[in-house]
């Protein structure tokens, strides 16, 4: 059964206030609930499994079940019908690596957040004029941070989340810059400790990455 669903404005404050998201892709279907229990242990409150992840929609409503207090969502939803599966396996948000309208409408029609990914500014303002709650940056620009601040001079309504090209060490600048939060992927979730099992490092760069986004570019050291 899906979890009571959460209004579109009511996730974008949530993630705003937990800064950043765990994103898993992973071909090891067996091995992705495990990799998620780290990360959440690390302290993540909001969670992404991508579609491509073998039985994705069955590890999205087992961590749902498990962490009530966790909000699941799905990434690589591609077409509506990914989109209703999605949500009634207990997704409550929907992420895309592209602006695909259909998605973004089917989303609203479900009452759930919808973020595309968007790698320009006349991308995601068109995103933003669909429905799309936020937009994800993606993939990422030369010059990350910079970019975030530039766009959101003129269009200071966009909330703006970049999943790739932010780590340890930069993600206080994108933040800084203002972005509404930040996804991480491989950072978080390295390959090889996914494959070795190693939940305890996941679990530790879990905590890193989640410091260091309470940082200021200034206070880094």
């Amino acid at each position: 059964m899906p979890r009571c669903q959460l209004d579109p404005q009511e996730f974008a404050t949530i993630l705003a206030k937990s800064r950043a998201s765990a994103i898993l892709r992973t071909p090891h279907g067996n091995r992705a609930q495990d990799a998620m229990r780290a990360a959440i242990r690390g302290g993540f409150q909001v969670c992404e499994f991508t579609l491509t992840i073998p039985d994705a929609l069955e590890h999205i409503g087992a961590i749902s079940e498990q962490f009530p207090e966790v909000v699941v969502g799905a990434g690589t939803v591609l077409n509506p019908e990914d989109a209703h599966k999605a949500v009634e396996a207990g997704a409550r948000f929907l992420v895309s690596p592209v602006f695909d309208q259909e998605v973004i409408e089917t989303a609203t029609a479900l009452n759930v957040a919808s973020i595309p990914g968007c790698s320009s500014p006349t991308e995601m303002l068109a995103a933003h004029k669909a429905g799309a709650t936020l937009v994800k940056l993606f993939p990422g620009p030369a010059g990350g941070p910079s970019w975030v601040k530039a766009v959101l001079g003129p269009l200071p309504f966009l909330k703006i989340v970049p999943t790739s090209g932010v780590d340890l060490h930069n993600v206080a600048d994108f933040l800084a810059a203002g972005a509404h939060a930040i996804g991480f992927v491989a950072p978080l979730f390295d390959a090889e400790d996914v494959e070795a099992r190693r939940w305890d490092s996941i679990e530790q760069r879990a905590r890193q990455l989640l410091s260091a986004c309470q940082l200021t570019p200034s206070s880094r050291g």
